[in-house]
């Protein structure tokens, strides 16, 4: 089946590489970033050669989503599957970001989805039926030294995915997350770093830690032949051409390890969920409506 599929964050690895593969397997694709021109210019101009339609779109700007997914519902005449991929990461100690370094990325990382999600869901509730993915991190709920206001802002989107993933089920729109581990790939170098460098200078050699940690991280990652962003683009393609209702919720796309406990945690917080839905009567609402 042909699928109609929005891609936002098309300049990054992930969404790029997925646009290309669901395009070559058949599908309708427009993919978004901020600018086509400048830094972008040559994956947007490599991403139009393989047949992938691109609109400009600031997920941080609600003018900007509204005016984008509008553009996307004309270029394709319709709309089914939403990858909500844009992100971006951070990495410091927590003390010396402001409020407003974590701000600027829970802009992108949450309020970005907020934004999308209003403005795609009256379009996929009205024809009832639709597939959200939301791409989080197999960091996603829990927290480690340097990336905890990484973490914060995929634990809050993780948790907007659950409760989309209940609120929609009776509409049709089924919901699922792709929990990458880490990838060799230019969203590692493009992180936000702490601002007050002043409240940095007291942390002594501590301060160092975070980039000698990253970029320990990113050899190692490198070093495993599997660990590479094509994976997590054939994982986001398994699940768009998995039939409709039969999708797992979330899907762990890691070769250095992390799999097997982030699965078994997964498997746990299924079973929680499912009993706590069950105690407060709403267990309907993780059943979706296929008809």
């Amino acid at each position: 089946m042909k699928h109609k599929i929005l891609v936002t964050g098309a300049s990054g690895a992930f969404g790029s590489l997925a646009c290309i593969q669901l395009v070559e397997n058949g599908h309708q694709v427009v993919g978004t970033m901020r600018s086509l021109k400048g830094k972008n210019e040559s994956i947007a101009n490599e991403l139009k050669s393989k047949g992938v339609a691109l609109v400009e779109m600031d997920v941080t700007n609600e003018e900007s989503v509204h005016s984008g997914v509008s553009s996307a519902l004309e270029t394709m005449d319709g709309l089914d599957t939403v990858f909500n991929n844009a992100g971006i990461g951070a990495n410091g100690i927590l003390e010396c970001f402001t409020a407003n370094d974590i701000q600027k990325m829970f802009d992108v990382n949450v309020f970005g989805v907020q934004r999308l999600m209003r403005a795609v869901l009256p379009h996929l509730r009205q024809q009832g039926k639709g597939t959200i993915i939301h791409t989080s991190s197999c960091i996603g709920r829990i927290t480690t030294p340097f990336l905890a206001s990484y973490c914060a802002s995929k634990y809050a989107l993780e948790s907007l995915a659950e409760g989309y993933r209940a609120e929609l089920s009776g509409f049709g729109i089924e919901s699922c997350i792709v929990e990458p581990g880490g990838f060799p790939t230019g969203f590692m170098g493009g992180m936000i770093t702490p601002s007050d460098t002043e409240r940095m200078n007291q942390y002594g050699e501590m301060a160092k830690l975070p980039e000698t940690s990253l970029n320990g991280y990113v050899a190692y990652v490198e070093s495993i032949p599997e660990q590479r962003p094509e994976r997590v683009a054939e994982a986001v393609l398994d699940l768009v051409n998995t039939p409709f209702g039969e999708k797992p919720f979330r899907t762990v796309v890691d070769f250095s390890g992390l799999k097997p406990a982030i699965d078994n945690y997964n498997q746990a917080l299924n079973e929680t969920t499912k009993a706590i839905y069950t105690a407060n009567g709403v267990a309907d609402l993780l059943t979706l409506n296929k008809d």
